[in-house]
């Protein structure tokens, strides 16, 4: 499900369309593809969407695409550093405002909360937990201006206060739905029952395109969504099987299902391993032994357990 487009040029402004450009980041890695797309939409006065990571060269590009325009918004579509890093020291460059949906701790089921209560802590994925956004978004919130009108969708599922970003047609997607990848989902920021319900949402979002944070854009978004959420399916029926079959722990699950990638993935594996662990057991499909977390030991339930079996 890869798309085809090279890889643009690092710090240099691509036009995409009328009113909009991309400027991509030199962060290139296994977990961002090419590096993170910041873009910039609008014509005079203009919003940028995903500052990205906090590097000298990026801001210097980021400010030279600008050409003197004014910044109205600094959009983040959610905390990672790779996306939200840099918006400090844009902000006091351009004295534009950021806005997001919330700092990184917001938007969190109870089952995240519980188990943040509980212990666990993120898998390591970048998280910015110094951001605090100057002004918030909430769930269908407008951005009017120069440039139209922008809604923000929250859609949790990559990281709890993940927003995307309507505009006419076009739909800016931050890491909930890429192209060349499928979304790293690690609790207790990520969360695949509601992955699978902000997918349902976007879903019934008319978008002919999909603009994301990492890689190439998306030009048939509704297959896309579909790919990935029988893709999430997929796994999840080679989880139920395997714990059928006995076996019964993280690490475990993890070797058998992705025993074909580079073992510094591994850890990133675990984590959506555990997420869909975490979902069957909020389903009441699995049970967790003690409780759910990473050590634990997960079992199928049987159809007259599911009735009086707690979390």
């Amino acid at each position: 499900m890869r798309h085809s487009e090279n890889k643009p040029p690092v710090g240099k402004a691509e036009k995409l369309l009328p009113r909009l450009a991309r400027v991509l980041a030199p962060n290139a890695s296994p977990m961002t593809y090419w590096g993170t797309n910041t873009y910039i939409l609008g014509a005079d006065t203009v919003v940028i969407i995903d500052p990205g990571p906090d590097n000298d060269a990026h801001l210097a590009a980021i400010m030279q695409a600008l050409e003197g325009r004014r910044v109205a918004q600094i959009l983040v579509t959610h905390s990672h550093l790779d996306h939200s890093g840099l918006c400090a020291r844009l902000a006091a460059q351009t004295a534009a405002p950021v806005a997001g949906f919330g700092d990184s701790q917001s938007g969190r089921s109870p089952m995240m909360q519980r188990l943040v209560a509980q212990g666990l802590g993120s898998g390591g994925e970048g998280v910015d937990h110094g951001f605090a956004p100057d002004f918030t978004l909430h769930d269908g919130a407008a951005i009017n201006g120069d440039w139209g009108d922008i809604t923000a969708l929250h859609t949790p599922g990559h990281m709890a206060n993940h927003l995307c970003f309507a505009w006419q047609d076009i739909m800016f997607t931050g890491d909930h739905i890429m192209g060349w990848s499928t979304s790293l989902i690690s609790p207790p920021d990520g969360d695949l029952t509601a992955f699978m319900d902000s997918c349902e949402k976007l879903r019934s979002w008319p978008a002919r395109r999909y603009f994301p944070a990492h890689g190439a854009p998306i030009a048939d978004p509704q297959q896309r969504l579909d790919w990935l959420m029988m893709h999430r399916r997929d796994r999840e029926a080679q989880i139920r099987s395997l714990l059928g079959q006995g076996v019964n722990t993280i690490p475990a699950l993890t070797e058998s299902i992705y025993h074909d990638i580079a073992r510094e993935l591994l850890p990133a594996a675990q984590r959506n391993v555990f997420a869909h662990l975490i979902d069957l057991c909020q389903r009441q499909v699995a049970a967790a032994i003690p409780r759910v977390g990473i050590q634990a030991k997960y079992r199928l339930i049987g159809s007259s357990e599911k009735t009086v079996t707690g979390m």
